[in-house]
């Protein structure tokens, strides 16, 4: 926590990880969709770092995060089972703890693998060691458990880069590990949506977080795009304004709602807490 002018600033620092964004291959949009959700929360967003599949260069921009004595610091990318998945070994050493084959996350993976009939190999195995001390966090889209740990303190997440794995990985460290808030009340409206397809709303919800900035609107498909396309709608905010963020989500759902209607979708409100 860092005291500017008397205002408690709540930074989350977010490093990217993957030579592919790095050189511009893969548009970065896992460092823009948790900075729209941490900001949703009433975290500010203190530095958005991209860094290559180096062991040196991954230790060293976590090494410099933690000295900026952030809150919150949120590692996307590498924690595959290829060769240049380093971002665990990386994180341990940054924070100069043994690298360890975590039992709870190798029985994750045990499980996934099992239910798929696929051999338990040396590189699938990878994905169970995390830093000593760590805690996996569960990963309902893909194979690789998260990574959490907290260090006097600062509270580190890793997720997997693929967006649908980050996405799930970054709301269970939230809902289930995320010990400190900022001093703001959170708001959540939740919609559910069918007969609308995630890529044609997707535009419309983009100009709504831009309208009712900071707003986090986030679209979770149930079903099929193409055949019977259900969406889960979160419409997120924090504040110290109770009424000035009650407002902002109400207008942005009653806009969201116009836009689902014109769309010719079915939605059910399933309420605002």
């Amino acid at each position: 926590m860092i005291v500017v002018n008397k205002f408690t600033i709540d930074w989350v620092e977010i490093i990217t990880v993957g030579n592919e964004v790095v050189s511009g291959r893969t548009v970065n949009s896992n460092a823009t969709n948790i900075a729209r959700r941490m900001q949703s929360l009433g975290f500010t967003i203190n530095r958005v770092t991209s860094v290559r599949d180096e062991e040196d260069e991954i230790v060293d921009v976590i090494t410099s995060a933690l000295r900026r004595k952030n809150k919150v610091i949120i590692i996307t990318g590498g924690l595959g089972p290829t060769y240049d998945d380093i971002t665990s070994q990386s994180l341990a050493k940054a924070l100069n703890r043994k690298l360890e084959q975590n039992v709870k996350a190798l029985e994750q993976i045990k499980e996934k693998y099992r239910k798929r009939n696929l051999e338990l190999t040396p590189e699938r195995i990878k994905m169970a060691f995390i830093p000593e001390g760590a805690q996996p966090v569960d990963n309902n889209k893909g194979i690789a458990p998260g990574i959490y740990v907290n260090v006097e303190g600062v509270e580190i997440l890793a997720t997997p880069g693929v967006p649908s794995e980050m996405e799930d990985v970054l709301e269970n460290f939230i809902r289930s590990f995320l010990k400190y808030r900022p001093a703001f009340k959170y708001y959540e409206a939740n919609l559910e949506v069918q007969g609308v397809m995630e890529s044609a709303i997707a535009p419309h919800i983009a100009e709504l977080v831009k309208k009712y900035f900071p707003i986090y609107i986030k679209t979770h498909p149930q079903g099929k795009e193409l055949e019977k396309p259900v969406l889960r709608i979160q419409i997120a905010l924090s504040s110290d304004n109770e009424m000035e963020a009650k407002k902002k989500i109400e207008d942005s759902k009653r806009e969201l709602l116009n836009v689902i209607h014109a769309l010719h979708g079915t939605v059910t409100d399933q309420g605002t807490s």
